[in-house]
């Protein structure tokens, strides 16, 4: 951006942003354009500024109440309740020009409050929908946190419990402390997860809403702020309630909903946490492509870095695919969508911190710089642990879809019918999402089949050329994968309990997530036919699916000649044209 052209909130004037638009595509252009050029160090909303603030420990005042003033939280609120919430996979890019400048602000000023909120929408009842849409909407999106219950794996966000007992003249009474959570210290509203039973099953646990002005004083105590290796601008502190009284109608749905209140809920944050995360290893492409390009005649890196940036810009894509297409399904296909949900959660993070350490070598000691211009790169390696395991890791990932896969290998997987296409086109229309239509029981293996039905497609394409022959290649490889898979699942104790400590079973759901993005690849590259865009283009889904395949050791023919040339050819014009990398292909503020 250049001199005199700062917006104005990033010349500190103090009139409101005014309010956004109404269409998804023009909401992200307006946050993007809100918190302009992050390359601009006289910006306060921009790289600099985010980095210093992270240096500090501090959130980033001046960014959140600029995000506020933009109404930000309204993003987070359905809209029957007066916010903007119509469809997850919109509100991943909306959200995506807060994640591509820092993990942390799209967390502690964004996605939290709809991870607590969620509960509500799925199983409130009218008072308290209406309640926390009015706490969103007045004072903004860090002012509801959520309180988790014990999920299967240990750390430091996740780790202990409250428990809420029946109180004799009705309501409950609630202990316990938690000594991180995320805005704990600013939240007036709390979402708590607490255990209503004492013994472990599905009916454990119950949702709590509290308000923390109505709890009795000293009941609640706010523990000291928490010290996080990542995340460091984001506001982790505790809680601990002592005796506390809860009144009756702090209940969100019926006692022992808990459990299956984060079943349903939880898949959306599944599919959010990578669909808004690839924004930031966005801005670590752009920032190794800006390395090797610099000071190179005609802006081309050096030869020996083509096949790194080419393969993390498909593997972004291929990313990307899984995660808006997981978005999609929440809307589309609700009683599916939670398979999709739990294999992206478990894949996406794994091939994006695998992007990173390519990423490194191109960076070489510049990834160490902790400066405007390199140091995001370590701040996102720092943020990403505490993103990826800040609502529900691997364990639980593996918890959801371990014990499915004995009957999808039966029932499902090549004898399903293929989804419509329209959940692979990430512009056209769905019907609105209802968080109380999701399911967590049952369900089709929907990517699974429609894998089948391109590779099908596409292998009629093979006389059109070199690329296409290799994509009908490894498609049909990947089919045979699913044969695979399908003979060794169908062999898996059909004992939830076994399957979870059978080391084959994480490895071959592990495989399996890899196949469905495989399959999200093929169903988003055939999506755009006609359209003469880049996503037409056969060269990014080899390079895609080539990469894939060699993770899961299945035959992958040589790349033709031209796709790396004609995806590092697509990676440089983004660059130089200030585009996104992902599906979206929007330009940026800069």
């Amino acid at each position: 951006m250049t001199t005199g052209t700062l917006p104005a909130s990033a010349r500190g004037t103090p009139a409101g942003p005014g309010p956004a638009p109404p269409g998804g595509a023009e909401r992200a252009d307006h946050y993007e354009r809100l918190l302009g050029d992050p390359d601009d160090a006289r910006n306060p909303h921009g790289r600099a500024a985010l980095l210093a603030a992270d240096d500090r420990r501090e959130t980033p005042a001046a960014t959140e109440a600029l995000l506020a003033r933009a109404g930000l939280a309204a993003e987070f609120v359905p809209r029957e309740l007066g916010g903007r919430l119509t469809r997850p996979d919109v509100l991943a890019r909306v959200l995506r020009p807060l994640f591509r400048r820092d993990v942390a602000l799209g967390f502690g000023f964004g996605i939290t409050a709809l991870f607590g909120a969620s509960a509500v929408w799925a199983a409130g009842d009218d008072g308290q929908r209406a309640e926390v849409a009015g706490r969103l909407l007045r004072g903004g999106a860090g002012r509801v946190t959520i309180l988790h219950h014990e999920l299967a794996h240990a750390n430091a966000i996740l780790r202990d419990e409250f428990s809420a007992r029946s109180a004799p003249g009705g309501g409950f009474v609630v202990d316990g402390r938690k000594d991180v959570v995320i805005n704990a210290g600013r939240a007036d509203t709390f979402v708590m997860y607490a255990r209503t039973a004492t013994a472990a099953g599905p009916r454990s646990h119950s949702v709590l809403l509290l308000d923390a002005a109505e709890l009795p004083a000293g009941a609640l105590r706010r523990l000291p702020r928490a010290v996080t290796t990542g995340m460091r601008g984001s506001s982790f502190s505790g809680l601990a309630f002592d005796g506390c009284p809860v009144p009756a109608r702090a209940l969100v749905g019926e006692t022992g909903d808990g459990v299956s209140l984060a079943l349903r809920t939880y898949q959306v944050n599944r599919c959010l946490i990578p669909g808004t995360v690839v924004a930031g290893v966005d801005s670590v492409l752009r920032l190794a492509v800006r390395a090797a390009t610099r000071g190179r005649d005609g802006g081309l890196p050096a030869r020996r870095w083509h096949a790194v940036l080419a393969g993390v810009f498909a593997d972004l894509l291929a990313c990307d695919s899984m995660a808006v297409t997981g978005l999609r399904a929440l809307s589309l296909l609700p009683d599916d969508a939670h398979l999709i949900a739990a294999a992206a959660k478990l894949t996406v993070p794994d091939l994006l911190r695998e992007n990173l350490e390519e990423l490194s070598t191109v960076l070489g000691a510049l990834g160490h710089d902790r400066g405007p211009l390199y140091g995001g790169f370590q701040k996102l390696v720092r943020d990403l642990p505490v993103a990826g395991l800040g609502h529900a890791g691997t364990a639980a990932c593996l918890a959801v879809l371990v014990p499915q896969l004995p009957a999808l290998a039966r029932r499902s997987w090549l004898r399903t019918d293929e989804p419509p296409g329209r959940l692979f086109l990430p512009e056209a229309p769905l019907p609105a999402f209802d968080y109380r239509r999701l399911s967590v029981l049952g369900g089709e293996d929907v990517l699974v089949a429609s894998l089948v039905g391109s590779a099908e497609r596409i292998g009629a394409l093979r006389p059109a050329g070199p690329a296409w022959a290799a994509l009908a290649d490894l498609a049909e490889s990947f089919v045979t994968e699913v044969r695979a898979l399908r003979a060794q699942c169908a062999a898996l104790p059909e004992a939830a309990r076994s399957a979870l400590v059978d080391p084959r079973a994480c490895m071959l759901a592990e495989r399996h997530g890899l196949v469905l993005a495989a399959a999200a690849c093929l169903g988003v590259w055939l999506g755009q036919d006609g359209t003469g865009s880049f996503l037409d283009d056969p060269a990014w889904a080899v390079l895609a699916l080539s990469r894939i395949g060699r993770r899961l050791g299945v035959p992958v023919p040589e790349l033709p000649d031209g796709v790396t040339a004609t995806v590092l050819g697509e990676l440089l014009a983004r660059h130089r044209e200030g585009r996104s990398f992902d599906l979206y292909d929007a330009p940026l503020a800069g």
